[in-house]
């Protein structure tokens, strides 16, 4: 009896298992609700794409955001920093190049691609502290951290997280927005 027993619960959790992706793909091939009623596409939002690959050559650079000295470029792979979604960027800059103390208001995820990038936590810039992470690095700093970035070597690192992603100076001279031009 006990055997039964064993193999019914057995079979019956291998047909639960089994009937849940089952399940799923069904789900995945109804159409959905607008396609339906004949909604057009026109009235519906644009979906996000479920993937992308992109190309080192494919990814479209331009000049770093107003918030960032000259001398950055700036890729978005994906998503809008902007707004309150998940996104990724790459962020390149000449040797030499620093970001005065600042913080964000969304926890921050760096990623070393190329150089030698130099962050260190606090209200002034010092460039003895901190830390020199090299290709292949991982950093993150946690909303509102106040911390400070220089690079060695022209450098290429991608951030990402979730937006609204911001930049703000802990000395306000020091944002480039206040510059006199």
């Amino acid at each position: 009896m006990k055997i039964k027993l064993q193999w019914f619960a057995a079979s019956l959790l291998a047909m639960v298992l089994l009937s849940v992706p089952a399940a799923l793909a069904l789900e995945d091939a109804k159409p959905d609700a607008a396609a339906k009623k004949g909604a057009s596409s026109k009235t519906a939002a644009p979906k996000a794409p479920d993937h992308a690959a992109i190309t080192a050559a494919d990814m479209k650079w331009g000049d770093g955001p107003p918030s960032l000295a000259a001398g950055a470029k700036l890729a978005v792979l994906e998503g809008d920093p902007g707004k309150a979604q998940a996104f990724t960027i790459r962020l390149r800059v000449p040797d030499g190049y620093r970001v005065a103390p600042h913080w964000h208001p969304t926890t921050e995820h760096v990623t070393v691609i190329s150089g030698t990038f130099h962050i260190a936590m606090g209200d002034k810039f010092d460039d003895t502290k901190g830390t020199a992470l090299g290709p292949g690095s991982f950093a993150f700093m946690a909303a509102k951290m106040h911390h400070y970035a220089w690079f060695t070597g022209d450098s290429e690192i991608q951030i990402h997280g979730i937006g609204p992603f911001a930049l703000n100076y802990v000395n306000p001279a020091d944002d480039p927005r206040h510059a006199k031009k």
